[in-house]
This record gives C-alpha cells, structure tokens and sequence, in this order.
C-alpha cells in the first residue's frame, strides 16, 4: 500500500509539472526496488505536498476530460437505424431473410429465420433461433435469451439496430 501511494505522490508531482520525466522515471524505478517503508519515505521526503485546491483542480479537468471523450465517442459512432419494438397487441417477432418472418432482413448474413424477439412479462426478450452469423445485445453475441430496451444496439449478421421504443 504504500508503494502506491509513494507512486501516486510521483504521479501528482509530475501533473503538476513540479518533476520532469527524467526525475520521474528514476524515482519509480527507486520506488519499484524499495525493500521498506523508510526506503520508500526517503525517495519522496523532499516533495512538497499537494495542495487540496490542486487535487481539486485536477480532479475537475479529469471529469470533464472525461465527459468530453465520452460525447466525442458518441458524436462519432455510426448512426444506426431504429428497430421499433411493437404495439401491445403483437407479442413476438421473427426476424430473417425468409418470407414468413415478420421483420424481413435482406442481409445475406442473416440467417433464414435468425432470432425471435418476443414479450416476456413486462420486457422485451431476445433470442437467437440457431443462426450461422449470430445474434448479439450491444455487441455481446447471444448464448441464451437476454433482455433488450429502449437504446440497446441489436445485431442479427452484419445488420445493427438501435431498439426503441413504439
């Protein structure tokens, strides 16, 4: 434990521009080979202490950093289309590229009849019929039923859909 904290001391230091990298490095390498507490206490004896207002500080531009590369992310990922989920009288859906299925793809990834999509009490289900290409819930391909929303991404193949809600 206290190697972490000796780690992240040098971490701040460097942050804060209070270290070059050169000074860095050597220091986490003294702070990985340190064999003791008192060892580690004299590799950062001589830093100064992080103030709370800097902590603060960093912390804030770290959260909106960070909020930034999310709405980058999303700015930049593919528009998919919507796959709307049906009225309360329709309880079950077969999706494929054969004829008799209620919501006909024509992706010769999908499969004949590729998965249902049905109602399950109150919530949506999705199951994969024992397709070649598979059936994956926001990317993750399907080994049983799982459950699907308002804003999950479904893919029967190589087609992809954003569910939503009628």
């Amino acid at each position: 434990m206290e190697r972490d904290r000796a780690l992240q001391m040098l971490g701040d230091q460097v942050a804060e521009g209070r270290m070059s990298n050169e000074t860095f490095e050597r220091r986490v390498d003294q702070v990985l080979r340190a064999r003791s507490q008192a060892e580690l206490a004299d590799i950062v004896h001589d830093l100064p202490p992080t103030g709370r207002v800097v902590n603060r500080l960093t912390g804030i531009i770290s959260s909106v950093s960070q909020a930034t590369a999310r709405i980058e992310a999303a700015w930049r990922a593919p528009r998919l289309p919507r796959f709307m989920l049906p009225p309360a009288g329709l309880t079950r859906i077969v999706v494929g590229r054969a004829p008799g299925c209620q919501f006909i793809l024509t992706d010769l990834t999908v499969s004949r009849f590729h998965a249902e999509i049905y109602q399950d009490e109150e919530s949506w289900m999705v199951s994969d019929l024992g397709s070649m290409n598979g059936t994956r819930v926001n990317g993750w391909r399907l080994t049983g039923p799982a459950r699907v929303r308002a804003g999950d991404e479904v893919g029967f193949g190589n087609s992809s859909f954003i569910v939503a809600a009628p």
